[in-house]
């Protein structure tokens, strides 16, 4: 059984990141995360950075890069994220104004040539969805599963996010079985068990993570990445109690 992995999208604590960067990663490592998912490089250059986090011990796992970026400046992307010992480059989000069904056909178009580039270079085109991406299209499959089906599986690879997927009312297992040898990343994520289905700590939802974590352990999965789009409290309270329940859980 292998040793899971387990970074922090930094996006999470975005707030405490604008004011402090450096001191924040600080404290991303003296929890003990073991790497981070990049939004952003804090004002300093992808080289500047990687000094950072090698001085830190945390590894930069990959990075969420917006789509009009990798279309237009996709070379200077992959160079970047090669000077960061970075792994994987992330297409975070679709826009509202991009998700017709002539939208998606043109995205997938864009995600294998970009998919084809970075492979090329070493590097690896993970998809990050949300639950729009679960709504059918006219050829009775959701928008995400005809990317993925419509997409090169050695070019483009999948990040499923556990709480769109449980919002939609998808079954993530279901997923991750079904795109076994695609889903290196995972956003590890819970949701409250009321109306409002509010993020929430890992463990303190309703999200069934048990299946998940153990399915895990014998997959393709190579990074565990905790993230948690909103907290109730202090959101570096919330990344710690989400790792101490993974490790708890024995991940």
């Amino acid at each position: 059984m292998k040793q899971m992995s387990i970074a922090l999208q930094m996006y999470t604590l975005r707030n405490e990141a604008e004011k402090d960067f450096i001191g924040t990663l600080q404290k991303v490592a003296e929890l003990g995360y073991e790497g981070v998912e990049l939004a952003g490089y804090g004002g300093f250059s992808p080289k500047e950075l990687k000094g950072v986090l090698d001085d830190l011990g945390l590894r930069a796992v990959s990075s969420h890069i917006p789509l009009s970026e990798l279309r237009s400046n996709g070379d200077a992307v992959i160079h970047d994220q090669l000077e960061l010992g970075s792994s994987y480059i992330v297409c975070p989000y679709l826009p509202p104004e991009e998700r017709s069904e002539e939208d998606y056909f043109r995205l997938i178009d864009d995600l294998n040539s970009i998919g084809e580039k970075c492979f090329n270079e070493g590097l690896t085109l993970c998809y990050h969805h949300h639950d729009f991406e679960l709504t059918k299209l006219s050829n009775g499959e959701t928008a995400l599963g005809t990317i993925l089906s419509e997409t090169n599986p050695h070019w483009v690879k999948a990040e499923f996010d556990l709480y769109w997927l449980t919002y939609a009312g998808e079954n993530p297992l279901t997923w991750l079985k079904r795109y076994q040898g695609r889903t290196p990343l995972v956003h590890l994520k819970d949701m409250t068990t009321d109306g409002e289905q509010f993020f929430a700590e890992l463990g303190a939802g309703g999200v069934d993570l048990a299946p998940v974590l153990e399915f895990g352990r014998h997959s393709d999965v190579d990074w565990w990445i905790v993230e948690q789009d909103q907290s109730r409290i202090p959101p570096i309270d919330s990344v710690r109690m989400s790792l101490e329940y993974l490790r708890h859980n024995n991940v």
